[in-house]
C-alpha cells in the first residue's frame, strides 16, 4: 500500500483563502501536483460539494473536507495548518487544522481502514496538539505514518467498541457494582469515510464519562463488522448518528431510539448519550419500528436451512417486484379508462406524434390515457428484471442486482418470462455469491463488487440462459400459455378453486403470494383479445382474496354478533374497507384468535370466488385495488357476484363452526369471554363456547 501522505502535500503556517472553497481548491491542486489526481477542479468540485451537503469542521478547530472522486487515482491526504482560520461549520468556530482525503471510486478495503484511524484520530487532544507543534512537514509525515501503522490500527481503529477499562464484561462499573445504562449505536455518513468513524469514538467516549457501555457498528466504507445479536437484544436504548438508511435496521426492532445526523455525534456526542439514557426508561420514548420477531430475523436467518432459504429469496424478489406490477397495473387500467381498449395498440404513436401543445383529434383526455398506458407499460416491463435481481440481492446482497437484471432482461429476450426470471436470479445470486467469497489480492478488492463480481456473475447466468436454459424455459412457458388459454368449463374451474385454496390458507403469507404472483406474472402478456387466461387469473386470485376479511366483517357485525368479541366486533367494522380494497391481512386477527375455524372457512369461501370468477370469465387489468379499481374488471356484474357468494359461503361455514363446532378445552361462555376480554389486545382472545 503506497505512502498516503508525503511531505509535498504538507503546508504550514499559510493562508489559503478566507473561505472553506479556497482551502480545498488548493489542496485538491496539492492532490494532482502530485500525480494523484488526473484533475484538480474536478476533485475541488467533489469535495466542495460534499461539504455543502454538511460542513466537515469538528469541535477542536479541525476540519476533514474529503470526497470519492472518479479524478483520484489513489487515496491521498492533503494537510494545512492555517495562518488565518477558515469556517468549515464547527460549533466551536472556525478551524486552523486542515486535512482533505480524497478517495478514488473502489477503494479498497485496506485504504478504507487506514483513513477511518486517521479520521478517529482527529478527535483526540494529543494528536491535534502535536500536528499544531510540528516543525515541518516531514514531521506531520511522521505523525500520520505512526498514527495509521498496523498496530495502532488494529489497537485503536478497529473495534467499534468503548475504550479499554471503560466497563468491565457484565456491564457493571467495578467501582460500585451497580448496572451500568446498556446502549448500542450505528453511525454512517454518504461517504463513509470520517465522519462515521469520528462519531462512534465520539459518542463511545461520551457514553464512558457519563457511566453507560455503548457499543457502536460502524457502517462505513471499511469493514463493517455488525453487532451481535445478543448484544442488541441486552441493549436498553438505541443512538442512530447517521445521514443515510440503517443497513438491517429490524434488528433494532422495539428499542427506544434517539436519532440525530452522523455530525451530530461528533459535536454534541454528550448530549445524544444523554438522551439515549432518558429514553431507557421513557415509555413513551420513540422506537424503531417493527417487531420482536423483525429483530430476531437475522439470527433467526443464519439458522435456516436451504428450504427456508429459497423461499426467503424468492419472496425478497416478489416483495420488491409487486410495486412496479401495482404502480404500472393500475396505470394500464387508467389508461384504458380514458381512452379506451385499442389504446394498447397506439398508446407510442400518440406519445410520438402529440403533445399538451398538440392534442391529437380525439382531445386531451385520451393523450393523458396514452400517457398513463405508455407509463404502465413501461413500469410493468421491469417485472421480471427486478425480480430477477432482487432474487439475486437477497442471495449476494449488491453485488447480485446487476447480474440478476441482467438475466432477467435476457429471460425476458429469450421468451422465458416469469420462470427464467426466477431460473436467472438464482443463477446469479449463487454466481456473485460464490465469485466474492475468496480472498483476492489487496490491489483487486476494490474492483470486486463493482466491476469483477457483476461482471462474470452476469456471464454465468445470462451465458447459461442464452446458450442452454432459455430456450426449454420459453418452450415451458409458451406450453403453459397455451394450456391455460385452453382451459374453460371444468378446467378453469379448477384452476378457480386451486388458485381460490392458496388465496385464502395463510391470508397473506407465503402461499397467498406463490398465488399472487403466479398472477401478476402473467398481467403484462394477457389481451382481451388474443390472450384472455392471464387477466382472468387475475381477477379470480384478486376477488378470492378479498373474501376472508369481507366474511369475517359479515359474520361478526351482521350474522353472529354474539360469538365474537366486542374487540374482534371492532376488528370487524374495519375488515369491510379492508376486505373491500384487496388486503386479505384484515383477517388474520381472526385467524390468530382461532385458526382452526377462521382458516377452513376462509379457504371454503375463497375456492368459491374463484371457481365462479374463472367459470363466468371475468377478466382484471389491474393487479390490485378490489372494488377501486373497477373500471378495470370486465364482468364487472358477475365478479361482484362472485365476491358476494364467497364471502356469504364464508361467513356461514365460520358461525356453523362457532356454533356447533367446540375447541378442545373450551368451557366457558360467549359471554363471559367477552367479559373478560373486552379490553385485550386482538389476537389474545380466550377460548370461548362455540
Amino acid at each position: 500500500m503506497s505512502a498516503l501522505i508525503s511531505t509535498d502535500l504538507v503546508g504550514l503556517d499559510e493562508d489559503l483563502g478566507a473561505t472553506s472553497s479556497d482551502v480545498i481548491r488548493v489542496l485538491a491542486g496539492r492532490v494532482a501536483a502530485a500525480g494523484r489526481a488526473g484533475s484538480a477542479d474536478s476533485l475541488a468540485d467533489d469535495a466542495i460539494a460534499r461539504e455543502a451537503s454538511i460542513g466537515t469542521g469538528v469541535p477542536g478547530g479541525i476540519a476533514i473536507p474529503h470526497a470519492r472522486s472518479t479524478s483520484v487515482t489513489e487515496p491521498t491526504l492533503a494537510f494545512s495548518r492555517l495562518a488565518r482560520t477558515v469556517p468549515f461549520g464547527a460549533p466551536d468556530g472556525d478551524a486552523d487544522i486542515v486535512f482533505m482525503i480524497a478517495v478514488p471510486e473502489g477503494a479498497d478495503s485496506d485504504h478504507m481502514t487506514v483513513l477511518s484511524t486517521l479520521a478517529r484520530a482527529l478527535i483526540r487532544d494529543d494528536f491535534t496538539a502535536a500536528l499544531r507543534a510540528a516543525r515541518t512537514p516531514a514531521d506531520v509525515v511522521a505523525l500520520v505514518d505512526q498514527e495509521v501503522s498496523g498496530d495502532v490500527a488494529e489497537a485503536r481503529g478497529t473495534t467499534g467498541t468503548a475504550p479499554a477499562g471503560a466497563t468491565s464484561a457484565s456491564g457493571t462499573s467495578p467501582a460500585d457494582g451497580a448496572r451500568r445504562p446498556q446502549l448500542v449505536g450505528v453511525t454512517a455518513c454518504p461517504t463513509g469515510i470520517a465522519h462515521t468513524y469520528m462519531a462512534a469514538d465520539a459518542l463511545v467516549a461520551a457514553a464512558a464519562r457519563l457511566g453507560a457501555d455503548l457499543q457502536i457498528e460502524t457502517q462505513g466504507s471499511s469493514k463493517v463488522t455488525p453487532l451481535d445479536p445478543a448484544v442488541i437484544a441486552a441493549a436498553d436504548a438505541v443512538i442512530f448518528a447517521v445521514d443515510v438508511d440503517v443497513r438491517d435496521q429490524s434488528r433494532f426492532a422495539g428499542k427506544p431510539v434517539v436519532r440525530g445526523p452522523v455530525k451530530r455525534g461528533v459535536d454534541a456526542p454528550d448530549a445524544m448519550v444523554e438522551e439515549a439514557m432518558a429514553a431507557a426508561t421513557d415509555p413513551a420514548a420513540p422506537r424503531v419500528a417493527g417487531s420482536a420477531d423483525d429483530a430476531s430475523a437475522q439470527e433467526t436467518r443464519a439458522k435456516e436451512g436451504f428450504g427456508s432459504s429459497l423461499k426467503r429469496w424468492l419472496l425478497t424478489g416478489v416483495s420488491y417486484m409487486i410495486p412496479f406490477v401495482a404502480g404500472g397495473g393500475l396505470l394500464l387500467a387508467l389508461g384504458f379508462l380514458l381512452s379506451g381498449y385499442e389504446i394498447a395498440g397506439n398508446a407510442a404513436t400518440v406519445l410520438t406524434d402529440y403533445s399538451l401543445t398538440n392534442l391529437p383529434p380525439e382531445g386531451l383526455v385520451y393523450f393523458l390515457g396514452a400517457a398513463a398506458f405508455q407509463i404502465g407499460n413501461l413500469s410493468m416491463g421491469f417485472l421480471v428484471a427486478a425480480l430477477a435481481g432482487y432474487i439475486a440481492y437477497a442471495i449476494a446482497d449488491r453485488p447480485g442486482i446487476a447480474p440478476g437484471f441482467v438475466a432477467g432482461a435476457v429471460a425476458v429476450f429469450m421468451g422465458a418470462g416469469f420462470i427464467g426470471g426466477l431460473v436467472g436470479g438464482l443463477l446469479a445470486g449463487f454466481a456473485a455469491y460464490w465469485i466474492g467469497r475468496p480472498t483476492v489480492p489487496r490491489w483487486l478488492r476494490g474492483l470486486m463488487p463493482v466491476v469483477i463480481i457483476p461482471l462474470f456473475a452476469s456471464i454465468f447466468a445470462s451465458g447459461l440462459l442464452v446458450l442452454v436454459l432459455g430456450g426449454p424455459i420459453a418452450a415451458l412457458t409458451v406450453a403453459l400459455t397455451d394450456f391455460l388459454n385452453g382451459l374453460n368449463g371444468t378446467g378453469a374451474v379448477v384452476l378457480g378453486v386451486v388458485l381460490g385454496l392458496m388465496m385464502c390458507v395463510d391470508l397473506g403469507g407465503p402461499v397467498n403470494k406463490v398465488a399472487y404472483s403466479f398472477a401478476v406474472a402473467g398481467l403484462s402478456a394477457g389481451s382481451l383479445t388474443d390472450n384472455p387466461a392471464p387477466l382472468m387469473i387475475m381477477a379470480a386470485v384478486m376477488g378470492a382474496g378479498m373474501v376472508p376479511p369481507l366474511a369475517m366483517a359479515l359474520a361478526s357485525t351482521v350474522l353472529y354478533r354474539k360469538g365474537f368479541s366486542q374487540v374482534e366486533r371492532s376488528n370487524g367494522t374495519a375488515a369491510w374497507l379492508l376486505g373491500a380494497s384487496f388486503i386479505s391481512e384484515g383477517a388474520i386477527p381472526f385467524a390468530a384468535a382461532d385458526p382452526l375455524r377462521v382458516i377452513p372457512a376462509s379457504m371454503v369461501g375463497g375456492a368459491v370466488t374463484g371457481a365462479i370468477s374463472m367459470a363466468a370469465g371475468v377478466t382484471s387489468q389491474a393487479p390490485h385495488g378490489g372494488l377501486f379499481v373497477f373500471f378495470a374488471i370486465g364482468n364487472l356484474g358477475m365478479w361482484v357476484v362472485a365476491i358476494l357468494a364467497g364471502t356469504v359461503v364464508s361467513a356461514v361455514v365460520l358461525v356453523g363452526l362457532k356454533r356447533f363446532v367446540r375447541r378442545s378445552g373450551e368451557s366457558v361462555t360467549v359471554e363471559a369471554a367477552q367479559a373478560a376480554d373486552a379490553g385485550a389486545v386482538v389476537g389474545q382472545r380466550k377460548p370461548v363456547a362455540a
